[in-house]
């Protein structure tokens, strides 16, 4: 049993993220974790909002039908558009923070004047084979 535990353990950590984050957005992370409790992400695909990610109050924001769930940031879980993951599947995103408001006022982090900001990278072959798996809404 103990094999198949560590073995199980060992796959899953050799897994690649699809999604990382920098040191600032780690940092107002936790700033806005102090301020309103347990969060959550959602990148949309356009419109108002454009494509910057939102930072919400857990459960203030409902994903839609088989949008995907990426991966977590500092334990709270990063939602992407269905249509905007499907042409992202293959990239690496790192969520950043940059000074000043983003396309709209709806992500907690307006009123403090920063703005979450993806950067992207292609996956490289290798990665491809190692990606952990997407959660789909349903």
């Amino acid at each position: 049993m103990k094999k198949c535990i560590i073995l199980h353990l060992s796959i899953f950590s050799a897994m690649v993220n699809r999604i990382d984050s920098t040191d600032k957005a780690r940092d107002l992370i936790h700033t806005l974790e102090a301020q309103h409790g347990a969060l959550m992400f959602y990148q949309a695909g356009g419109c108002c909002e454009g494509t910057q990610p939102q930072c919400f109050e857990k459960g203030g924001y409902f994903p839609r039908m088989n949008d995907a769930m990426i991966g977590l940031v500092e334990g709270y879980e990063f939602w992407v558009d269905r249509d905007l993951f499907e042409y992202w599947k293959h990239a690496h995103f790192t969520l950043d923070v940059l000074e000043g408001f983003g396309p709209g006022g709806f992500s907690l982090e307006t009123p403090l004047g920063k703005t979450f900001k993806v950067h992207y990278r292609l996956f490289t072959d290798k990665e491809l084979k190692e990606l952990s798996p997407i959660k789909r809404s349903e």
